[in-house]
């Protein structure tokens, strides 16, 4: 019993809350469910009455309340257990009566229940589209009705709702089934009928659907449906339904005449009289059509809409190629807009976009006198001096024609006066910039560009009437520079592709823009004296740049595929490569483009071409940045100078190091330039490391006399002094030089002659013992070579002699007697070596 109670009270708080829109529809039957499987729970051997009546009612609205949320499936079984308790009350109720009329009072309250429940079964089946248990169930409540007269209505509605369903899903078969239920149901009880405008819907969707299932199978019996439905309620609905079968079904001008006939003393609306005569012309019913259409001005004679029967007219005569007498009618119209007679204003604008479109046609088909013909009509509806978008947008085009016919005077008026209406449209200036390259007037053509340039990043205001969309400042540039092209006019062209790729969002087109400017640029640059050329090579390294970082950028579209991406990078670093060694002439220029190169090649695979690319870009970089540096500028440029030299030296070791894995490099100098580059900028950078770096090189056991020659000539080559570094690389090589087969003398000289000029400088007052030990060596090595030898150079055999003798002098005046004798006997020594000139020193 307390379940029971719980039960009622779940329900009856459902309930409640349901009315106050607190819960859900949802939440509702899930409530439901729950308190009817409760109450369903608790029944005993023997429920009394009112129990059963309860369950008969739960479980109904549980499973309409299922139905209604769409979940079909769920509701069956309490649909079932609410007949099933239906039996069960009407077996209680006749076992308590036997009168007679207490038992036929009992049935009818009985067979009410079911016929509902019967009703939301046929619901349920038929959402779960189940056609043939649907028509059963329904079958059932059409059986009932005779006892259930009051249900008509409901089971008719009912019918027609599945009907409407069936019709929407294409089930044309269903859906006629349907609806002949509900129309024939509807007829069975006039006292409970839907009503005759009812029953005129249902005959118009039957007749719908046999018309849309196949016309020419069920023509009949959709012409049958629509005149009954006319019969039971006359409709413009059901007018224009039975003119549009007979029409399908190719039925005669004097059978369609009588259909129209039938409707004229029927209230209708001036748009659907309008649409009827568009239906009537559309099917090639001319006659039918405009005969219909003039008898329309006499049903409206006050309305102000009248013009819209104008414009069908004019509108059908065009379609059907009568152009001179639609000009008629337009005539017509243009005296009547002066003499009182004016369209509304949406008519008006309607007219307009007739005429246009007429002028376009024509326009297309090149007849630009005849596409002007039409734009004068429409000029003709504005009054002098008026200010109007779309009269500027008109005269644009009446603009457009006068070029194409070559009278630029008219073009030039019509232009002005659009920019009058609307100085501010980029639509306005692109007509002014096509008169300028017609007349050949490049300044005011690239000042045109400019304002579309500015104009394109600011749409004005109007624009979203004129139907602009965001691309329409790019395809207008893009034009530009085509027209421009196309009339050898390079400056113009490059001025509106500079504008173009600042504003394309389509990297597909950015690139092919940016690959023209390029080319443009090019060629100016080649005709030009080197005066001029700085600034437009200036301008080619910033579309170089743009590319650069638009690459960048393209990795979000989705479009542009990455072997898209890859083709663009590789075109445009060849190019950079090929700027760079044409303007070998102009360092700082040269560095850049190799700069770029490289920077453009990391948008492409790592092979082993690419890598040898990029090394390379970044040594010729490095030595720019270095010879630049070796030239008489400022201390902070040498510096920044040098600092970007190492940065690209430090990049192109990574490069190196990964290119060395993919093939054998012996004879490659890379090594060597890498080693040199980066001792020069640390030096002169006057790194702290400089010495550490040093050590790695002096292990290294490959190292050539030459580079170690050139690392000492750096150490000691301004703003670098590095004097121990110098004599340490100049040792390295004199060893070098002796470990030979045969020494090559003059090298040998020269190497040594550095040394002793590092160790032994002139002007110094004084010199330590170990310095002066240190360079007698030097010299006891040159006196060993040149014994050996006859081809050590005369003049460094005297240079020796005389830097030795002048060592001892200096050792005389320092009153360092001894060391004075031994020096000049030195010097005295390389005497015997002399040969022509010895005679003159003796």
């Amino acid at each position: 019993l307390q379940v029971e109670e719980s039960a009622v009270s779940l329900w009856n708080w459902t309930v409640t809350k349901h009315t106050c829109a607190v819960i859900s529809d949802e939440q509702r039957a899930k409530l439901r469910f729950v308190a009817c499987r409760l109450i369903c729970l608790c029944e005993g051997s023997d429920p009394p009455e009112a129990t059963i009546r309860r369950q008969v009612l739960m479980s109904m609205k549980t499973g309409k309340g299922w139905i209604d949320i769409g979940k079909a499936g769920v509701a069956d079984g309490f649909l079932e257990n609410a007949v099933s308790s239906i039996e069960k009350l009407y077996v209680k109720l006749r076992k308590g009566s036997e009168d007679e009329a207490d038992i036929q009072a009992h049935r009818a309250d009985v067979e009410k229940s079911l016929f509902k429940v019967l009703s939301y079964q046929a619901e349920s089946v038929f959402a779960q589209g189940d056609f043939q248990k649907a028509m059963m169930c329904v079958q059932r409540c059409k059986d009932m009705l005779m006892k259930l007269p009051k249900e008509t209505c409901y089971l008719s509605i009912l019918c027609y709702n599945f009907g409407v369903e069936t019709y929407e899903w294409k089930k044309y078969e269903q859906s006629s089934f349907w609806l002949s239920q509900s129309y024939g149901i509807g007829k069975m009880d006039m006292k409970y009928s839907i009503g005759k405008e009812m029953q005129a819907k249902v005959l118009r969707l039957l007749a719908t659907t046999y018309f849309e299932w196949d016309c020419s199978l069920y023509l009949d019996k959709a012409l049958k449906a629509i005149s009954l439905a006319n019969q039971e309620n006359l409709h413009p609905a059901g007018f224009f339904l039975k003119v549009k079968i007979l029409l399908k079904s190719g039925a005669s001008d004097e059978d369609i005449n009588s259909a129209l006939a039938e409707f004229t003393q029927l209230e209708m609306s001036l748009d659907f009289c309008l649409n009827t005569a568009k239906l009537l012309l559309e099917h090639g019913r001319e006659s039918v059509g405009f005969d219909f259409l003039k008898s329309v001005p006499e049903r409206f004679e006050s309305s102000p809409d009248l013009g819209k029967i104008t414009l069908l007219h004019i509108e059908f005569l065009l379609q059907n190629k009568r152009e001179l007498l639609a000009k008629q009618k337009i005539e017509e119209v243009i005296i009547g807009h002066y003499t009182g007679k004016q369209l509304l204003p949406e008519a008006l604008n309607q007219l307009h976009s007739i005429l246009w479109d007429r002028a376009a046609k024509h326009y297309e088909e090149k007849k630009y006198s005849e596409a002007l013909h039409w734009y004068n009509y429409s000029v003709s509806f504005y009054t002098p001096g008026q200010i109007d978008q779309n009269l500027a947008k008109l005269q644009r085009n009446m603009a457009s024609c006068y070029l194409h016919l070559k009278q630029v005077d008219k073009a030039k008026e019509a232009v002005k006066q659009a920019e009058r209406c609307d100085p501010n449209s980029i639509f306005t200036k692109f007509s002014v910039y096509k008169i300028a390259v017609m007349e050949n007037d490049a300044d005011k053509a690239v000042e045109a560009v400019i304002e579309m340039g500015k104009l394109a990043e600011k749409p004005s205001e109007h624009e979203d009437k004129l139907r602009v969309d965001k691309n329409t400042g790019s395809n207008l540039l893009s034009l530009a520079a085509q027209i421009a092209l196309e009339n050898d006019q390079q400056i113009v062209a490059i001025k509106a592709l500079e504008y173009l790729s600042e504003h394309l969002q389509d990297c597909q087109q950015l690139f092919a823009a940016l690959k023209c400017l390029v080319r443009l640029m090019l060629s100016k640059v080649m005709a030009e004296n080197a005066e001029k050329r700085d600034e437009d090579i200036n301008s080619i390294l910033t579309y170089l740049n743009l590319v650069h970082k638009k690459l960048g950028e393209s990795f979000t579209e989705e479009k542009f595929t990455g072997d898209m991406r890859i083709l663009e990078a590789h075109w445009f670093r060849k190019v950079a490569w090929n700027l760079a060694v044409q303007f070998k002439d102009s360092p700082e220029k040269m560095r850049d483009f190799f700069v770029l190169s490289f920077k453009l090649s990391q948008f492409c695979p790592s092979d082993k071409a690419v890598l040898v690319a990029q090394k390379t870009c970044l040594l010729m970089a490095a030595a720019v940045d270095l010879e630049m540096g070796r030239q008489q500028v400022t201390p902070s440029e040498q510096t920044e100078l040098f600092s970007e030299a190492l940065q690209h030296l430090q990049t192109c070791k990574e490069i190196w190091k990964v290119l060395k894995l993919t093939g054998d490099f012996a004879k490659d100098p890379t090594d060597t330039l890498l080693l040199l580059y980066e001792f020069e900028a640390r030096s002169k950078l006057n790194d702290p490391t400089l010495h550490n770096f040093m050590e790695s090189v002096w292990e290294q056991p490959q190292i050539e006399i030459k580079t170690l020659e050139i690392i000492a000539s750096l150490a000691m080559e301004s703003p670098a002094r590095y004097p121990v570094l110098c004599k340490k690389a100049l040792k390295s090589a004199l060893n070098l030089h002796r470990k030979q087969a045969v020494i090559d003398a003059v090298k040998f000289s020269k190497c040594l002659h550095s040394l002793i000029n590092v160790s032994l400088p002139t002007g110094l007052t004084d010199l330590d013992t170990c310095v002066l030990q240190e360079v007698w060596d030097y010299f006891e090595d040159a006196l060993s070579v040149i014994s050996s030898t006859d081809a050590y150079p005369e003049m460094e055999v005297l240079w020796l002699m005389t830097r030795a003798w002048n060592t001892g002098i200096f050792q005389y005046t320092l009153g360092k007697y001894k060391e004075a004798e031994q020096w000049c006997g030195l010097g005295m020594r390389f005497l015997n070596h002399l040969g022509s000139l010895k005679k003159s020193y003796e």
